[in-house]
């Protein structure tokens, strides 16, 4: 499932190609996302329209014009690529902006988990409304975390990955960071002292600053907008190492599941 990285990577590809340039055509192959594509709403605010800029917000990719947002969600195997009009549409192509005649933005979804939506000016869509700190911002810092874990009993690694605490940190890369931090990962979240929630922002900042510096991660579906996979795969230090020696102690390292996600620990270097 792409998460911030995979989505940060794609606003940062698209970007340079769709940025300053008018929306000259809408079509829409498939409505029936996660929620249904609002179709002509999105033609008749969007064409013709010169894209101002792209941000993210959590796992969300905003196209920014002066009529609104156009919003899009990757959702389990969503991705977006810039390609030439001339090229033939791919199986599970669902829609495309036509971008000043020359280029097409295609959003591709097998699964059918993303979506598509537009915020009007002013306007806060439900799904934006109730999300946490950026991760990647300076105001997530260890005390935040710390303030929010002291009442809460929960897994540490749950914690870290409820988008009403902290987004876009998916469940590699919250492996990831506990593993850094030297945190367990079914370590109670009020029971983290002051000095592992710093550590483990620390952590997380700096995997997921490493995954956007390669691309993201690709497992399965996720590709980068021009199509290459996410190089982070190769980078990764527990997740999916199973039964493989600790690249920091040489303990093996141990698997379980964690609200029904896989999970990975080393049993010396994060011990309970």
């Amino acid at each position: 499932m792409p998460e911030l990285p995979e989505v940060e990577t794609t606003c940062r590809g698209i970007a340079p190609f769709i940025v300053g340039q008018k929306i000259s055509a809408i079509n829409v192959h498939e409505t029936r996302l996660r929620w249904e594509v609002p179709t002509q709403l999105l033609k008749k605010k969007l064409v013709q329209q010169p894209i101002i800029g792209v941000t993210r917000r959590a796992k969300y990719i905003q196209i920014h014009v002066s009529t609104g947002i156009l919003l899009i969600h990757l959702g389990m195997s969503g991705t977006l690529r810039i390609t030439s009009p001339k090229e033939p549409l791919k199986k599970h192509d669902h829609l495309e902006l036509g971008i000043a005649q020359s280029l097409v933005l295609r959003f591709n979804d097998p699964r059918r988990f993303g979506a598509v939506l537009f915020c009007e000016p002013e306007q806060t869509l439900l799904p934006l409304k109730h999300l946490g700190i950026e991760p990647l911002d300076k105001a997530f810092t260890g005390e935040y975390l710390f303030q929010k874990a002291h009442k809460h009993r929960k897994a540490i690694k749950t914690f870290i990955m409820d988008q009403h605490i902290v987004v876009g940190v998916g469940n590699i890369y919250a492996n990831e960071a506990l593993f850094l931090a030297n945190v367990h990962p079914t370590k109670p979240a009020n029971k983290l002292s002051l000095n592992q929630c710093n550590l483990l922002v620390s952590a997380i900042k700096k995997i997921l600053k490493a995954a956007i510096k390669q691309g993201g991660t690709t497992l399965k579906d996720y590709h980068q907008s021009n199509g290459k996979p996410g190089y982070f795969s190769q980078k990764l230090a527990i997740y999916d190492r199973e039964g493989l020696g600790c690249l920091k102690c040489g303990h093996l390292i141990k698997a379980l599941r964690i609200a029904q996600r896989a999970t990975y620990f080393c049993p010396y270097c994060q011990p309970l």
